[in-house]
């Protein structure tokens, strides 16, 4: 999998922290605040948005009078204490970003998160030190399914998208890594589990840890 690679890029939620079933609850109960139930399509329609794209989304959906960034702040609020004490690193991710270091091969983050609670799970996880760059939806014009994000991490880190690997877990992330002609390795999650048959198809590779990637890659007694 690592062959002719040069950087790898994860996506964050979902994909090297378990954290994407706190965002369906926060979403329910934030509706709920105002009043409305949510729709069973919800998550499915703002898949890969970034935290703004989702915000505008809200607000223009559910006819809200609050302000994009009053939304926003609401999320941000709702969500810190649980990245703070309720969302650990996914099973052998921290083995994975080692190894990776160990071999000099450039790492980065392409997430749709918002950039205080990225900071906040990098630091709290203590995994910043991995990352050569680190960057949110909300600083490319489009989100994903666009390779916008991962274009611009792939610029910080002065490598070629055909050499990069990108790491996903939903579709429209691993659509984004695929519009960007890097290898896209789908990563599987609870949350999107139904759609694991399409993700199988889009995705050069699919795992369901990357514990998996260390013994492919037959090092994972090396560490």
């Amino acid at each position: 999998m690592l062959q002719n690679i040069d950087a790898v890029i994860f996506d964050m939620d979902g994909t090297i922290i378990d954290s994407m079933w706190m965002w369906e609850d926060i979403d329910i109960k934030y509706l709920k605040r105002h009043g409305i139930e949510m729709p069973e399509n919800l998550q499915k329609s703002i898949e890969g948005f970034s935290f703004t794209e989702t915000a505008v989304y809200f607000k223009e959906r559910f006819n809200l009078s609050d302000s994009i960034e009053k939304i926003k702040d609401d999320w941000n609020k709702m969500a810190w204490s649980k990245y703070e004490t309720e969302v650990p690193l996914k099973e052998g991710v921290l083995e994975f970003l080692t190894y990776l270091k160990q071999n000099n091969i450039k790492m980065g983050i392409a997430t749709s998160n918002y950039r205080k609670l990225t900071d906040l799970v990098l630091d709290k996880l203590k995994i910043r030190d991995f990352f050569d760059s680190v960057r949110t939806a909300d600083e490319v014009p489009n989100g994903k399914p666009s390779p916008d994000i991962y274009l611009l991490v792939a610029k910080d880190l002065n490598v070629e998208p055909s050499r990069c690997l990108a790491f996903e877990d939903v579709v429209h992330g691993i659509m984004a890594g695929i519009n960007a002609n890097m290898k896209v390795c789908a990563v599987y999650d609870e949350h999107s589990r139904n759609d694991d048959k399409k993700k199988k198809e889009l995705a050069d590779y699919y795992i369901h840890s990357m514990t998996e990637v260390l013994k492919t890659e037959g090092v994972r007694e090396n560490l």
